[in-house]
């Protein structure tokens, strides 16, 4: 009997900020990067608002911004 699993697998993507850029790494090792002047939000928003993230099907979500970056 096959088995199914109504969730798709959780991919880990790391997020770390600097020189003014969003910087998204994936599962693969392949690197994003996105200047903070493109989210007004994130360049104002303080660490603890930048590290407050999680991983949607279509990008990031920062919870206390409500705010979603595709990539």
């Amino acid at each position: 009997m096959p088995l199914f699993t109504s969730r798709k697998q959780e991919k880990k993507v790391k997020v770390t900020f600097a020189n003014g850029l969003l910087f998204v790494e994936k599962p693969d090792g392949k690197q994003q990067a996105f200047p903070l002047e493109w989210f007004p939000q994130l360049l104002n928003a303080t660490d603890e608002e930048r590290e407050d993230w999680d991983q949607t099907d279509k990008g990031i979500h920062f919870n206390k911004l409500d705010l979603d970056v595709s990539f």
